[in-house]
């Protein structure tokens, strides 16, 4: 029984120094730069970062600026174009009335709608 137990502790003691070696190898493989080289590498990550980060903004930038200009350009021919509908429906309108009351009151009373402009952007469009 006594080999036995010499050969289980001979087999620990076996493992115990490999697993020891395989550590030391890991250890060194993995281990950290020295300070000077983390430093190093650090500023030149941060470098790249900040470039990278500044290309983007200027990138973001001009696209953000061209969204807006599309935007105002739309926004401005859609108010043109409701604009002028409007004068249109407005126009039309006011030639209903003047038809309608002319309809009703006889040729003097259309001689004076005629004359006389509804509203003051009647005045205007006629100077």
């Amino acid at each position: 029984m006594s080999d036995n137990g010499n050969s289980d502790f001979g087999a620990f003691l076996a493992g115990f120094v490999i697993g020891g070696l395989v550590g030391a190898a890991v250890a060194l493989i993995m281990a950290p730069q020295s300070g000077e080289e983390m430093r190093t590498q650090l500023v030149a990550r941060s470098t790249d970062l900040r470039e990278t980060g500044a290309e983007r903004w200027v990138d973001y930038r001009d696209r953000a600026s061209s969204i807006v200009a599309d935007a105002r350009s739309q926004a401005a021919q859609t108010t043109a174009q409701v604009q002028e509908q409007a004068r249109i429906v407005l126009d039309e309108g006011r030639a209903r009335l003047r038809t309608h009351a002319a309809d009703e009151t006889g040729p003097e009373t259309e001689t004076a709608a005629q004359a006389a402009p509804a509203t003051p952007e009647d005045d205007q469009e006629n100077k």
